[in-house]
This record gives structure tokens, C-alpha cells and sequence, in this order.
């Protein structure tokens, strides 16, 4: 039953995915990114707000740190998603976000001083070939060409920020627990977005896009993060997270299902590359066994 709790996180995930690329055609980007944290922060405002209200003062120098990874985990990263759906498809979408993981294991090696195994040499490597194979639809050719498709190339963006602000989550100690953080955090991103929500056109809520708002704002930013942290919590951090490796499949599945995207051989080939590359490099060599009996 504990692998419940990021399985669910995952597939609520996935079905983000797919809220993005539905988005695009009844809302602005601005405005969804805007209305996304505004209704998370009313969600949790009565659940959290007291707490960080008695800590404000611990909180208070840690503001700017905390104001930067509102930037690049609410504002950045979430943005970019719903202004990519315009030229990209929901499983793209997936299987770039699958390499946050990857990513945030080169920039740990500066920013904490982390070594970088072999292992992980060859998973980037194998990664990088399999997502060039896709994004070139299986001709390299074709990629030089005509280039990146802006969407492909804002989620590959998108991908280094989320990693970037993964590493950073982890290098800031800060005295807050998970949901003082994201609450403040969220506060931020709010005033951040308000400008996007002021210069968009299609800022109305209507019937289509409210199911979406809310998709994007409670089971995504709030019921999700927190399965997230209970399963981090039970199962350790390394075992969790090798269940982000099944959100490129569960979208895929649900895209095809609800979107009608068709999955090339491509995909099977350079998405197949890409998760095998993220997969090896997420594995850890075993500790050689001693034997630690005395000799006579």
C-alpha cells in the first residue's frame, strides 16, 4: 500500500501533463499560471499560514532564497509548460521532463559538491542520443535542418530550471518544513505571475477552463506534493523517485487515449533510449562485502 503514495503522485502528474496541452486552446498560459498558485495558496492559506506566521521572524532572512526558488520551480518551470503546449505534444512533454533527475545530478556536482559515477556518464549519454533520435522524429537529419521546435525547446529549459531549483531545495538549509516552504514559495510565484495574468487576453474562467484551473491547482500542487513527501518519507528518497521513470508511459497512455496522440516508432525507440539513460544513471554501485572475521 506505501507504493500507493507516489504512484498516485506520478499518474496525477501525467494527467498534468495532458491539463497543459488542453489548456493552450481555451486559456492564456499568464493566466492559467497566475489563477494555478492563487487557488493553491486560498487551498492551504488556512493550513499553513498559521504556522509560518509564528516563524515569520526565523523565515525572514531566508526571503530572497526562498523568493529565487519560487522564480524557478512556480513561475519558470510551470509557465514554460503551458506556453510549449502550443508546439509540442503531451508525451514530448513527458519524456523531458523525465531528464530533471539527470540534470540534477551534473549541476549537484557543483553546486554540492557531489562526484559523478560512471554510471551516470553513460545513462547522459545514452539520454541525450535517445532524446536527439526523438525530437528528430528517428532522422538526426532532419533535427540539424529544421532545429528544435519551440515547445521541445522551452520544456528542455523548463527540465534545467526544475533541476536547478531541485539542487538548490537541497543545498539552502532553511528552518521550515515542506509546506511552510512551498507556502511561501507559492506567495511569491503569486505577486511573480500576477504581471503574465495582467498581459493576457483570455484570463476569463470559464466552464472549459475551470476544471482545468482546478486540476492544475489542487490535485497538482497540492495532493500530489504531498503523496510525494509521504511516499520520500516511507519508502527513502531513492526508492520514490524511481517512480518519475513511469510518467513518460502514463502520459503517453492517457495522451492517446484523451488526445489522440499517436505514438511513432520514434517514440518507442528514442523514449525507450531516454528512460533507460535516466534508469542507469539513478543506479548506485553495491558496497563490497568484507569479511570481518578476526583471522587467527
Amino acid at each position: 500500500m506505501f507504493y500507493l503514495f507516489p504512484l498516485l503522485t506520478v499518474i496525477i502528474w501525467a494527467g498534468n501533463a495532458i491539463v497543459n496541452k488542453m489548456s493552450y486552446s481555451v486559456i492564456d498560459p499568464g493566466a492559467i499560471s497566475f489563477y494555478r498558485w492563487f487557488f493553491a495558496m486560498m487551498v492551504l492559506t488556512p493550513f499553513v499560514l498559521p504556522s509560518v506566521w509564528r516563524k515569520r521572524h526565523e523565515i525572514k532572512p531566508h526571503l530572497s532564497k526562498l523568493a529565487f526558488l519560487a522564480l524557478l520551480g512556480m513561475v519558470l518551470n510551470q509557465s514554460l509548460g503551458y506556453f510549449a503546449a502550443a508546439t509540442t505534444t503531451a508525451t514530448n512533454m513527458a519524456l523531458i521532463v523525465s531528464l530533471v533527475p539527470l540534470l540534477s545530478m551534473f549541476l549537484s556536482v557543483p553546486l554540492l559538491g557531489q562526484r559523478l559515477l560512471p554510471l551516470a556518464m553513460v545513462g547522459a549519454v545514452l539520454s541525450l542520443a535517445g532524446l536527439v533520435f526523438m525530437l528528430g522524429h528517428g532522422d538526426i537529419s532532419t533535427l540539424t535542418s529544421q532545429g528544435i521546435k519551440q515547445g521541445d525547446a522551452l520544456l528542455m529549459i523548463a527540465a534545467f530550471v526544475y533541476a536547478l531549483y531541485c539542487v538548490l531545495l537541497k543545498r539552502w538549509k532553511m528552518p521550515l518544513n515542506n509546506w511552510q516552504s512551498v507556502y511561501v514559495q507559492g506567495l511569491f510565484a503569486v505577486t511573480m505571475l500576477t504581471p503574465l495574468l495582467l498581459g493576457s487576453e483570455r484570463t476569463a474562467i470559464t466552464g472549459e477552463s475551470l476544471p482545468l484551473i482546478m486540476y492544475a491547482a489542487l490535485p497538482a500542487s497540492v495532493l500530489a506534493p504531498w503523496c510525494w513527501l509521504k511516499g520520500i518519507e516511507i519508502l527513502g528518497a531513492d526508492r520514490t523517485a524511481m517512480f518519475m521513470n513511469l510518467m513518460p508511459v502514463l502520459t503517453a497512455l492517457i495522451a492517446s487515449i484523451t488526445l489522440g496522440e499517436q505514438l511513432a516508432v520514434y517514440h518507442y525507440i528514442g523514449g525507450g533510449m531516454v528512460l533507460s539513460g535516466v534508469i542507469l544513471a539513478q543506479r548506485k554501485p553495491k558496497p563490497i562485502q568484507t569479511d570481518n572475521m578476526a583471522t587467527a
